[in-house]
């Protein structure tokens, strides 16, 4: 356990924004976690675990802690079928992936370069091109910090859905992801169905042509968080019913979707938003990315205010042309636990 110096929150979320805490701690261990949550220092203050902060906004002062999880570790095993593999919360996710693809082992590639901790990444049951967390996951170790036990919950005990899990509902409060076990079938099956991988022929395609052009799109589509700040996708692709999504068409021929069941299909947000005319629109230091509506960016100046009132625009542009809400897939935080931009404008 360490208790790091400064308060300051900037270097710690990758909107980059000002923000501070009452203290910051890295935790490398179970014990740690168990030893700030029992600290009679910290008893009445809240607590948040952060990974890398690549899904929050801080839209005031934190009146807490701050627990950055930096629990490390790569375990792997194998049968004749399967690569298994035990990760602490606290490794970064695209490392993951490389030392994957390093080694040739299949399956992650899809979800390069999503920025993070491997312990974030059931919470939003992270996806990208045709591949979510849950179709690798094996399992979850959980620490609930009430009782000091540590609890396995199968995939199948996650309630994993589109960028939600269990994590974000019933323990989301004094649980923390302390480890994730994933699954790789050998036989590995190149996911190739959504452009750019579509070019490529599933019989001869290698792990490593997949992870490079997912690597070289989303360098070129999306800005690195050590350059500019942002926080990736700021909202969700919107799940509409089948019967609005003819309506739309009507109106706008060329607009995507993606089957979810029978009576659903999904948006692209990002689609929504540039069809808005929003690309480069910007509000004090908050500005939507030039070249990926669906990121919104801190431009080196930008207050929590600033991006509160772009996001809340753009929810209002999109309802106003296609009568659909988009909702933030980024994690709003009060200064004492998280909020929704909905409670913030009517504050």
């Amino acid at each position: 356990m360490k208790v790091l110096p400064d308060h300051g929150l900037a270097p710690y979320h990758t909107f980059g924004i000002d923000a501070v805490a009452t203290q910051i701690i890295e935790a490398e261990t179970i014990d740690d976690f168990i030893n700030i949550w029992h600290d009679a220092k910290f008893n009445n203050m809240p607590k948040l675990v952060v990974g890398q902060g690549s899904n929050l906004l801080f839209c005031e002062d934190y009146q807490g802690v701050i627990i950055l999880n930096r629990i490390k570790g790569i375990t792997l095993t194998e049968t004749d079928d399967c690569y298994y593999l035990h990760v602490g919360g606290g490794e970064d996710w695209h490392q993951l992936v490389s030392w994957c693809v390093k080694h040739n082992i299949g399956g992650l590639e899809n979800l390069a370069l999503i920025p993070g901790c491997v312990g974030s990444s059931p919470i939003q049951n992270i996806g990208a091109y045709g591949i979510e967390l849950k179709d690798v996951c094996q399992y979850v170790d959980v620490l609930d910090v009430n009782t000091n036990d540590v609890r396995r919950y199968e995939s199948t005990d996650c309630e994993f859905g589109y960028r939600d899990s269990i994590f974000k509902h019933q323990l989301k409060d004094g649980h923390i992801i302390i480890a994730v076990g994933l699954c790789l079938p050998k036989q590995w099956q190149p996911q190739i169905a959504y452009a750019p991988l579509n070019q490529f022929d599933a019989t001869t395609v290698t792990i490593q042509q997949v992870f490079d052009t997912v690597c070289a799109v989303r360098k070129a589509k999306l800005p690195d968080p050590k350059e500019i700040g942002n926080a990736g996708s700021f909202f969700k692709n919107p799940i509409i019913s089948k019967v609005l999504r003819d309506k739309l068409l009507v109106d706008h021929p060329a607009m995507p979707s993606y089957g979810v069941d029978d009576q659903q299909v999904k948006l692209a947000a990002g689609w929504l938003i540039d069809q808005c005319g929003l690309k480069g629109y910007q509000i004090g230091g908050a500005k939507v990315h030039p070249l990926q509506a669906l990121v919104l960016t801190n431009v080196g100046t930008a207050t929590a205010q600033d991006v509160v009132n772009l996001a809340q625009y753009i929810v209002d542009r999109v309802v106003e042309k296609f009568g659909v809400a988009l909702e933030h897939e980024v994690r709003f935080m009060a200064a004492s636990a998280e909020t929704h931009l909905s409670e913030i404008l009517a504050s």
